[in-house]
């Protein structure tokens, strides 16, 4: 993590793009020439793909922050094969990855939140911050008023001002850059990654989402914490929560199994009550945003700027298209894929086996036929999903429903994160229970 000022100008924010594209321009052809003239250089593969080019997009996501380095995070946590090596090792890579902004910059933005007196508001404040992310940087700071330690989330100058630019700068760059494989409706990708960085640029929506989550998990504080935002150090750009003490969960490398069950069991129940009962749901699925407590053996969660509500109209369909894959009923997933937008009803015999097919798998730990303990550490889930996708994505006639992007995100992140943890769940179970409680049957 190192100190680099933000581009906060729409121009300054512009003329960093185009930077890009003539150096990544620049990059291939030279990468084109050492490889006709035998002097080296990546063996095969795209000269736009080549080792210096994919630095060089590294490096630029990271100081520019905003919605390049949120848009990248987001197709990160995409299936590792859907996109072409060197972009997926690039998105990897930007997960945790940005720089920190001067003392200047963020000194504007406390005191234009919390007035020019926002040091005293607190008895000690870190000057470097532990965190830099793609919307804000998070500091440690003691509360002068308690002497609580908090945690103070401070949001990149322009960087909400900036989105609707950055991205149409970035879907420009990537089409024309033929970076990415057709088919995958970046456009649409784009258009769900303006609402979401529109809310997670709201710091006050995010600490209403974050108390609405507290509110739903009251009844399981035994095994969730959410914490306390302290209003009183708050603003638009600015949210000041309660300090966790709990380390990200993929970080520790000395659970026991129990302990490996415990959590990934608690992670994709959450998933699923968010679905079938909260009808809510927490869409980011980074996995910094679980931590794990061991003094208090709690599950403490962050990140609540990119919640949101599902209608009925699209929910509870989806809920009856999972309970109907869990049940292998071909037939039905078909007619409620229709009613939900995933297909038109005349699609090629091919699309329609590739979509149904993928559903019923991925259904598959919750099916009536699933073993009684799902082994995360064996499964093959994602594996034959992605054999699915180079069907579907020259089949397809139609984009699936908005909603679909946030929440098999955070879907298919709760997969791969127990199967990270080498979990084993009593899925079928789980999903009776959550099926039961939602009243579907």
């Amino acid at each position: 993590m190192q100190e680099s000022r933000v581009p906060s100008s729409r121009f300054g924010r512009f003329w960093q793009y185009g930077g890009l594209a003539t150096s990544m321009v620049f990059g291939a052809v030279g990468e084109s020439l050492r490889r006709a003239t035998g002097g080296g250089g990546d063996a095969g593969g795209s000269s736009m793909l080549s080792t210096g080019n994919m630095e060089r997009l590294v490096v630029k996501l990271s100081r520019m922050r905003g919605a390049a380095l949120k848009l990248g995070q987001m197709m990160s946590f995409q299936d590792s094969r859907v996109l072409p090596g060197p972009i997926n090792e690039i998105l990897q890579r930007v997960q945790d990855s940005a720089d920190y902004m001067p003392a200047s910059q963020r000194n504007t933005v406390l005191a234009s939140n919390l007035g020019a007196d926002w040091r005293d508001l607190f008895s000690s404040f870190d000057e470097k911050p532990m965190a830099a992310a793609s919307i804000g940087q998070v500091h440690n700071a003691i509360l002068k008023s308690s002497g609580q330690r908090v945690a103070v989330k401070v949001q990149y100058p322009g960087v909400a001002d900036s989105i609707d630019s950055d991205l149409s700068n970035l879907s420009i760059l990537l089409t024309a850059s033929r970076l990415l494989p057709k088919g995958l409706f970046l456009g649409k990708t784009i258009a769900n990654a303006r609402t979401e960085l529109a809310w997670e640029c709201d710091y006050v929506r995010e600490a209403e989402m974050g108390e609405r989550f507290r509110a739903l998990l009251a009844d399981e504080k035994d095994i969730y914490h959410v914490p306390t935002v302290i209003s009183e150090a708050c603003g638009p750009q600015v949210l000041t929560a309660e300090y966790l003490h709990g380390t990200g969960v993929t970080k520790i490398q000395t659970f026991t199994q129990e302990q490996r069950d415990w959590i990934g069991t608690h992670i994709l129940r959450l998933c699923l009550r968010e679905i079938t009962e909260f009808k809510f749901m927490q869409t980011d699925p980074n996995w910094t945003n679980f931590l794990y407590n061991a003094s208090s053996n709690k599950l403490e969660l962050l990140d609540f700027g990119a919640s949101r509500d599902f209608p009925n109209n699209f929910i509870e369909p989806y809920i009856r298209t999972l309970l109907a894959a869990s049940r292998s009923d071909r037939s039905a997933v078909r007619g409620l894929s229709i009613q939900l937008g995933y297909l038109t009803g005349h699609e090629s015999q091919a699309m329609l086996n590739a979509h149904v097919d993928s559903v019923l798998t991925l259904a598959e730990p919750f099916a009536d036929k699933a073993t009684e303990v799902y082994d995360f550490r064996n499964q093959t889930i994602t594996d034959r999903v992605r054999g699915y996708i180079p069907v579907m994505v020259r089949e397809r006639l139609a984009p699936p429903p908005e909603e679909t992007y946030s929440l098999h995100r955070k879907l298919s992140g709760a997969f791969l994160l127990c199967a990270k943890l080498g979990a084993r769940v009593r899925c079928r179970e789980m999903f009776a229970n959550a099926m039961s409680s939602a009243h579907v049957d």
